[in-house]
């Protein structure tokens, strides 16, 4: 089964552990909130669940863990 994953940006702390975690993932912008990005880019316009992203094989552990360890619990993974 495949996954997305998306950050709900009103929940976002600034934090960046899911950055530190994940950064093939997840990255922290200059606006102090986390995005998920692609091969495309970053998914920041618009973000939250209309910015979603595939995560690729071999990421999912690492989401996943990014998504426990958030304080702001705004990582949001998702069948696709």
């Amino acid at each position: 089964m495949s996954y997305s994953v998306w950050i709900d940006q009103d929940l976002c702390t600034g934090d960046g552990i899911c950055a530190e975690i994940a950064p093939d993932i997840f990255v922290l912008l200059d606006d102090g909130l986390a995005y998920v990005k692609d091969g495309s880019g970053v998914k920041k316009d618009p973000g939250g669940p209309q910015g979603i992203v595939a995560i690729p094989d071999g990421n999912l552990d690492a989401v996943i863990e990014a998504a426990e360890e958030c304080p702001g619990e705004c990582i949001f993974i998702e069948p696709s």
